[in-house]
């Protein structure tokens, strides 16, 4: 007798069981048409932290709050919401360091673009650059704008429309120059 209530307790949990593995379908051309929207992003990384080296050399470290990157139409990845380089020098320390609330960059080509607050900063010599808009192309290994600039050293203030550097701001040239003022202490 016991055996006989024990299998008819039995039967309806498989009964039961069965239903549910049998009804679980995910359809996945359904599941991508409610998740997904073509304007968002393949990826997205939060508190990016990426290091490119050299022969085992520290180079560039980006630092970005938000990373998206987007496959199509064009390769790109965006840094929104605060965007950090720093560039290394030859001693492997923090040579200069450039800052933007955002960034772009051409995963075809490898050039950046950042906006928004732009600040390169080189770390031995105190001196900033500040500007809308500048443009690292990789190929060259310059930094350029052709939007208004100003560098700010410990004796002297400079502006100007337009102005090109090396990702180390070591020197700099203006396209146009406005301004240059000399700090008194």
């Amino acid at each position: 007798m016991s055996n006989i209530k024990h299998i008819s307790y039995w039967i309806p949990v498989m009964i039961f069981m069965t239903g549910i593995f049998f009804s679980c379908v995910n359809d996945l051309n359904k599941v991508k048409k409610i998740t997904t929207h073509p304007d968002n992003p393949d990826e997205t990384s939060e508190m990016l932290h990426v290091i490119y080296t050299d022969s085992g050399f520290a180079q560039i470290e980006i630092y970005a709050n938000i990373a998206e990157t987007y496959a199509q139409p064009k390769n790109v990845t965006k840094f929104k919401d605060g965007l950090k380089v720093n560039f290394y020098n030859e001693e492997g320390e923090i040579g200069s360091v450039l800052t933007s609330l955002f960034g772009e960059i051409d995963g075809a080509t490898g050039n950046i673009t950042v906006r928004d607050s732009v600040k390169l900063l080189n770390v031995s010599q105190q001196k900033t650059l500040e500007s809308e808009v500048l443009y690292w192309s990789r190929d060259g290994d310059s930094i350029y704008t052709n939007k208004p600039v100003v560098i700010t050293s410990p004796d002297m203030i400079l502006s100007g429309i337009g102005a090109w550097t090396t990702p180390a701001f070591d020197t700099a040239q203006f396209y146009q120059p406005t301004a240059k003022i000399f700090l008194n202490d």
